[in-house]
């Protein structure tokens, strides 16, 4: 790899990263969540730089794995938009409580904060599947 591709791929990667964390501090205001959510669902990254990228997203320079967990959240965000034609009633459905047995009667907000990443990829794909047909 040549200088010059390292660092359109280095400029690339720095666009999305301040591009998701943006997004991501934009679904974490819609939804409500507190900064400890917001940490936990980013996969845990250092405080001092969680604090950075609110003040300055361009100083992001996120992992894959930070980059995957917003990619997952920002597909639930689409699919509740799809779902709940209404903005108020897409952005609550997060924090009601759910009777189906995946659930276990609380929150899909509650299931997510588990910090695992595969939480967020369950209830993407569970969403995507309740959105088949609405496209």
């Amino acid at each position: 790899m040549s200088i010059h591709e390292d660092q359109e791929n280095s400029n690339k990667s720095r666009e999305l990263s301040m591009v998701g964390i943006k997004v991501f501090f934009n679904i974490s205001l819609a939804w409500n969540l507190t900064d400890e959510e917001q940490i936990i669902l980013l996969g845990s990254p250092n405080r001092l730089n969680f604090y950075q990228w609110k003040r300055d997203p361009s100083t992001a320079r996120l992992s894959r794995d930070v980059l995957e967990r917003i990619s997952y959240i920002l597909g639930i965000y689409k699919a509740l938009q799809i779902l709940f034609p209404d903005p108020i009633a897409a952005d609550g459905w997060v924090n009601k409580p759910n009777s189906e047995s995946m659930f276990n009667g609380g929150s899909a907000k509650q299931r997510i904060l588990s910090g695992n990443v595969s939480d967020l990829r369950f209830l993407r794909q569970y969403l995507e599947g309740k959105t088949e047909g609405y496209c």
